[in-house]
């Protein structure tokens, strides 16, 4: 098989190139080819998040973890050690954690050992090979390196874990970069699971994940938030990574720390129209993207707060609020300066496939993968995180929901009835490649460059 030329390499794009009208070829959705060169060439070598340290918090448990053709054991060793293996035996190849198809990973608890339910052989929780049946059968040749579980790179960010199946790549923290410094005053690592939910989705795992890196699409799929909003937004790349917020057409109206989600609504009355877009956000998005403390506060505003009172003064007013009654309740707020909140934005994608919609108390997510080497069928997850009360933490498990407003909300299910379609509509004879909005969509523009880098082909080109 030729190598494919890096066309990226004969049209380098910078940074400023993404401001630029450009397009990019549909291969990256459609083929299945790509969709099988992805597992060597891209999921081997990026740092990808894999679940979350409340996943595991006692010694022995574990989850698994599949990308790409392959499974990955994630393992608490004790209280300060976890370890990541490749989830195969290195006798005759049998996963060591049955993981069924229909399910997203396993989680369990091995108190001493991993058993194969082949042979029978056995690993403690270091990897380490503790028990093969007849050994003398192998004359001298089973040493601790051939039956020993096979190592994976695993580091921990925000409360979240990853794993890369490259042993030589750079650490977690440079390949985060400066948006894991930005997004660190949020302390994800002090959020729990609200709820998680996950489904197989007939649409390219890129495609799915694209439908939420901007707000972009707003007016034309949740036109009902318009009357709440002004969905305006800006979009640029941080390396691997990239960042949406909310900004002004008239570039003269620009706020400090305006970009994110918690901000005034539109309307004669900033008391009651930020108290109807909380609601709204709150409400249609699958009781995520901001938090009932949020809402209750700023349903008081219109009681607490003079009529005309300026919208500056509305957010100040309701963000002091909603902390102190969440500091009632024994929630604690981090210290997030507005320079802090407006550099942060109102949301994330993290090369290559997580994507965080960051709150002061609270954390919308997604993560999409690829479903076997299908092109037309992803894995998609979302879960909400949010700050609780010590041990009023609620327990939760991955839920397979079906693509419905009745399982996912108004909002995400508008979401879903365009991704399918998107995917499908690629394949048109009529369809010329994409045309993403210079200024809103440039983390999508920046991902397929980063993408193009991995893959050696497909880049963005200037139009």
């Amino acid at each position: 098989m030729d190598t494919p030329t890096p066309d990226f390499a004969k049209t380098p794009l910078s940074d400023e190139d993404l401001g630029k009208p450009l397009t990019y070829s549909t291969e990256a959705f459609l083929s299945r080819d790509y969709a099988k060169d992805e597992a060597d060439l891209l999921w081997s070598k990026v740092w990808q998040m894999a679940g979350r340290l409340e996943d595991i918090q006692a010694a022995g448990d574990f989850i698994t973890y599949e990308i790409g053709g392959e499974s990955v054991i994630i393992l608490r060793r004790d209280a300060d050690t976890i370890k990541a293996f490749y989830n195969v035996c290195p006798h005759r190849g049998r996963q060591l954690i049955s993981v069924p198809k229909d399910q997203n990973g396993v989680r369990g608890n091995i108190k001493k050992r991993f058993i194969c339910g082949f042979h029978g052989w056995n690993f403690d929780l270091d990897g380490k090979n503790c028990y093969v049946l007849d050994p003398q059968d192998w004359q001298g040749a089973l040493t601790e390196e051939r039956t020993s579980l096979s190592p994976v790179k695993v580091d921990f960010w925000g409360g979240f874990i990853y794993v890369t199946l490259d042993p030589h790549s750079e650490p977690l923290k440079d390949y985060l970069g400066q948006a894991g410094d930005i997004l660190a005053p949020f302390e994800f690592e002090k959020m729990r699971y609200k709820w998680r939910q996950w489904v197989i989705y007939p649409a390219n795992w890129k495609t799915s994940l694209e439908a939420f890196m901007e707000p972009y699409h707003v007016a034309g799929t949740h036109s009902q938030l318009l009357k709440y909003g002004n969905y305006y937004a800006y979009s640029k790349p941080y390396g691997l990574h990239g960042v949406s917020g909310f900004d002004e057409r008239d570039a003269s109206l620009r706020k400090e720390g305006g970009t994110s989600n918690t901000r005034a609504g539109i309307g004669a009355d900033a008391r009651i129209s930020t108290y109807q877009l909380a609601r709204e956000n709150y409400e249609t998005v699958n009781r995520s993207s901001t938090t009932l403390t949020l809402v209750n506060a700023a349903k008081r505003l219109v009681d607490e707060l003079p009529e005309g009172t300026p919208s500056s003064e509305v957010i100040k007013h309701w963000l002091a609020s909603a902390r102190a009654d969440d500091a009632a309740r024994g929630v604690i707020w981090p210290t997030i300066t507005p320079q802090q909140m407006s550099e942060a934005g109102l949301a994330w994608s993290l090369f290559p496939n997580q994507s965080i919609l960051q709150g002061v108390t609270s954390a919308l997510c997604y993560r999409s993968r690829p479903y076997g080497d299908d092109p037309d069928k992803c894995i998609f997850e979302a879960y909400a995180l949010e700050r609780f009360p010590e041990g009023e933490e609620p327990k939760t498990e991955w839920v397979y929901a079906e693509a419905t407003a009745e399982k996912w909300g108004s909002v995400l299910a508008q979401d879903f009835a365009n991704m399918e379609f998107v995917q499908n509509g690629m394949k048109s004879r009529g369809f010329r490649g994409p045309l993403p909005n210079p200024h809103q969509e440039q983390k999508i523009t920046n991902f397929h460059r980063q993408r193009a880098k991995y893959m050696r082909r497909g880049a963005p080109r200037l139009l």
